[in-house]
């Protein structure tokens, strides 16, 4: 089924970057959710990472609270994380692969050579009524290993599109095209982020079958220069037009 809308989750994990650089309480994520809210976004997508770099679990109940719009919790596939998204029960759980080196998410999960690690995460998650997403790089074998597993929604890494130049990025935008046309026919839910811009996501919301497109640092990024609705605004108008 070909979505009439594409949805805007924006990630508001930098303001909690922003935040933690300095301790104490300001800039708090919860207003970001609110100006979200306001001016036309469609979710909240937020990581609680092992290191709580930037969301605490404080924020979660927090961000539930402050609008309607649904909460995607991007979390590891760990014991604690299941835990954390049982008790707090997000719309959506999208599991990311995390390692604590890292600066950023860098690459896509590895479903296809983790099934079993990831089985029983997934099922307790969709028990939970809680709908789960997996976040890979836009190839057949984890394609196949999400369908396997049960996820209801994948999110494609568009990280290798967003860095790649002329013919190298036409190369990539098939990709994501191929997989979402792919995930929509199995009855996937397609959805993409990482890297998008404003200069860039105009090819990727022309794809037909993506239903949501996840962006939190270039947003986060020109919020301090126009603010944070000018900035969702102006990416909710591009994708709007490459529709």
């Amino acid at each position: 089924m070909i979505p009439s809308r594409l949805r805007l989750g924006v990630n508001i994990d930098h303001v909690a970057t922003i935040r933690n650089a300095r301790g104490g309480d300001h800039p708090d994520p919860v207003r970001a959710a609110e100006i979200v809210a306001a001016c036309g976004g469609d979710g909240i997508t937020a990581h609680l990472r092992e290191d709580r770099r930037h969301i605490r679990d404080e924020d979660l109940a927090r961000i539930q609270a402050a609008t309607n719009l649904p909460l995607n919790l991007e979390m590891a596939a760990t014991e604690e994380m299941l835990a954390i998204a049982l008790r707090h029960q997000p719309h959506a759980a999208c599991i990311v692969p995390e390692r604590r080196e890292e600066r950023t998410t860098e690459g896509g999960l590895d479903a296809a050579g983790q099934h079993n690690r990831l089985y029983p995460i997934v099922q307790k998650l969709a028990d939970a009524g809680i709908r789960v997403s997996l976040f890979i790089a836009p190839e057949v074998r984890q394609l196949d290993a999400a369908i396997r597993l049960g996820a209801q929604v994948v999110e494609f890494h568009t990280g290798e599109y967003a860095h790649a130049d002329g013919e190298a990025r036409a190369v990539e935008l098939k990709r994501i095209a191929d997989m979402a046309a792919l995930a929509a026919r199995n009855g996937i839910e397609p959805h993409a982020g990482h890297g998008l811009t404003y200069d860039n996501v105009q090819a990727v919301a022309a794809i037909p079958q993506l239903a949501e497109l996840n962006i939190g640092h270039y947003l986060i990024g020109e919020a301090v220069f126009v603010g944070l609705e000018n900035a969702v605004v102006k990416m909710r108008e591009l994708m709007d037009a490459a529709r």
